[in-house]
């Protein structure tokens, strides 16, 4: 019997959003039935501890187009995108937030560009972000001004996981064998015809964020490892500027002695050895990020462990080696 491929899939990854998912689903339904296409909306349990998997089965129960994967364990928000773009199978696949931040309206808009112009990616870039906060606001500036300098201007400013991709992107990405993916960075690395739709990012709907100070600092990490050698050589430079002083520091010290000049010493001493000490714990550091990497990549673990799948009789998945585990 052949399954019917939708024209659209809708890639939603959720954890701990029992509050927010009635309101998601009314918000998106309408605009997703208003399109008058086949599509599909696959919800990404990652593993969540709250009642989200009781809504999400009530909610497929009426919401036929709505496809819930469930994770073993929280795997983190770009593993859980990978597990649903591994089981997407429309021509164009989607990926967004549940917190309605990003405004599903605008899947309309960036389906009718992709058509259109005949575009592999569109980037949902927020023209207004003032509605997050000032930390907010800052480390993100941050993080993108860093991110275009490290790995290349190619990097959409202020463009996270809200995007269109056509069914090219999607096999691309699927085919790679990123074990810790960072999706904004991979997609514009990719170099695919890409356009843009911009919007205002509004106030999250209910509950609270999932992205913690300790996440964005992880998704950095990330960021910079996985796809720049800088830190590497920032590591070597600071090095390098250690020696240096070092080498001063120490002719400064003969100096002292061939000209009998008493020097206190143990505070300078001191303060070069903490400084010394400090350059040394930085490198091992940035080092072992990298070090850690390879490991990852070594053992060849799966990023994520599906336990459901509301489609287990879909026609076979393409492209996913053996990366994923279904049980």
């Amino acid at each position: 019997m052949d399954v019917l491929v939708p024209r659209l899939s809708v890639v939603v990854p959720v954890f701990n959003e029992e509050d927010v998912l009635p309101l998601f689903a009314q918000r998106i339904r309408p605009v997703l039935d208003g399109l008058d296409l086949a599509y599909e909306v696959l919800a990404v349990d990652d593993g969540s501890r709250d009642a989200t998997p009781a809504v999400l089965a009530a909610m497929r129960r009426d919401w036929p187009q709505l496809r819930v994967i469930r994770l073993r364990r929280n795997s983190g928000h770009q593993n859980a995108l990978t597990a649903g773009l591994h089981r997407a199978r429309g021509q164009f696949v989607a990926s967004i937030d549940v917190d309605l931040q990003d405004p599903p309206e605008v899947i309309a808009e960036m389906l009718r560009l992709a058509e259109d112009t005949g575009l592999d990616v569109v980037h949902g870039v927020r023209a207004d972000r003032s509605t997050d906060t000032p930390f907010k606001r800052w480390t993100a500036g941050l993080y993108y001004r860093l991110v275009r300098r490290v790995v290349g201007a190619s990097v959409p400013h202020n463009a996270g996981d809200f995007r269109l991709l056509s069914r090219t992107a999607v096999d691309a990405l699927t085919g790679l064998p990123e074990q810790r993916p960072v999706y904004r960075l991979l997609v514009p690395w990719l170099g695919l015809p890409s356009g843009e739709v911009t919007y205002t990012r509004e106030v999250r709907a209910a509950g609270r964020s999932k992205y913690p100070i300790g996440k964005m600092i992880r998704l950095a990490l990330d960021s910079f490892t996985g796809f720049s050698a800088a830190p590497l050589r920032v590591a070597t430079w600071l090095g390098c500027a250690g020696i240096a002083l070092c080498v001063v520091i120490g002719g400064a010290a003969l100096a002292a002695y061939l000209w009998g000049t008493v020097v206190p010493g143990w505070t300078s001493m001191f303060v070069a050895l903490m400084f010394v000490g400090a350059l040394q714990l930085l490198c091992l550091g940035l080092l072992g990020e990298y070090v850690a990497r390879m490991f990852t990549t070594m053992q060849g673990r799966p990023p994520y462990v599906v336990t459901f799948d509301s489609a287990v009789t879909a026609r076979p998945l393409a492209n996913q080696g053996s990366a994923p585990w279904t049980l």
